[in-house]
């Protein structure tokens, strides 16, 4: 018996890193999900994986609300209902200090990360309002919370507003059972940092497995974040397991902002005592 058995769910940038690792999942669960992204070719080959019968592919761009509308039309055509949406497109922000930010890659940056969001929300709300239940699950960050988490301090600020959204949102659908939460991943190893750095989407996805060493450093439990991390997440947030968990931001990161690393820090303290000429205790 699966967690998600009869549930109908929409997974958007389902065609690579954690969308595709969610939407796997979700059918493994039970669920029949509609996943929805940009490249139709990987879009056809998650459909054709997972079977048409458990997965339907719908090419749309999340930042275009005709898409987003026709993304959730197409799921209620094929299965009648919508139980849970994780909006999880997204992608990079210009790079640099505040003084060399383009306008345009600001605005590009805020469609991408936080209009999808918004848009995903406002189709799925009415279909979730009306059945008197649902979830939706939006794609937070660590940078949302704590500068200096991101190669961008755009993508920080505009994480930070997906996760004030997600709570605004949640205190109006959660009076009609609709349930509004958010997930904040830490150091996942996926294809968004070398994009960020400026890397076309196939050959930056093709280094996510090479990124893993490097960041297994980057917080307490000592190994990078998996794909499969945030869609254990997302799968909690889309069961009835948390059917009481509402306006809440999940933080995956293995203890990443919890504060300062425990080792370093006493590294440090033995270097004070020694330059100090305190003993050791």
């Amino acid at each position: 018996m699966g967690r998600l058995d009869g549930k109908i769910t929409i997974v958007t940038g389902a065609t690579s890193g954690i969308g595709r690792r969610t939407a796997e999942i979700f059918v493994q669960q039970g669920a029949k999900v509609v996943a929805s992204g940009r490249r139709e070719e990987h879009g056809r080959s998650l459909e054709a994986q997972l079977g048409k019968d458990n997965c339907l592919f719908i090419r749309a761009d999340a930042t275009q609300e005709a898409d987003v509308k026709a993304m959730i039309d197409a799921c209620l055509a094929k299965w009648g209902r919508l139980d849970c949406l994780f909006n999880n497109a997204g992608g990079p922000s210009p790079v640099g200090g505040i003084e060399t930010v383009p306008v345009e890659g600001f605005d590009a940056a805020m469609a991408t990360l936080v209009r999808s969001v918004m848009l995903g929300m406002k189709h799925a709300a009415p279909v979730m309002m009306k059945q008197g239940s649902g979830s939706i699950i939006n794609n937070g960050s660590v940078a949302a919370r704590r500068a200096g988490y991101s190669t961008s301090m755009i993508y920080g600020a505009a994480k930070a507003a997906v996760n004030h959204l997600t709570v605004c949102v949640s205190m109006q659908l959660g009076e009609k059972n609709v349930r509004v939460n958010s997930i904040s991943p830490g150091g996942i190893a996926t294809g968004i940092f070398a994009k960020a750095l400026g890397l076309p989407p196939d050959k930056a996805d093709s280094l996510a497995e090479g990124m893993k060493a490097r960041m297994a450093k980057a917080q307490p439990i000592p190994r990078a974040g998996l794909t499969d991390d945030i869609a254990n997440a997302a799968l909690f947030l889309a069961s009835d397991e948390s059917s009481f968990i509402n306006g809440h931001d999940l933080v995956v990161d293995g203890g990443m902002i919890g504060g300062r690393m425990w080792t370093p820090h006493q590294e440090g303290v033995r270097a004070m005592q020694k330059e100090f000429g305190v003993e050791e205790g």
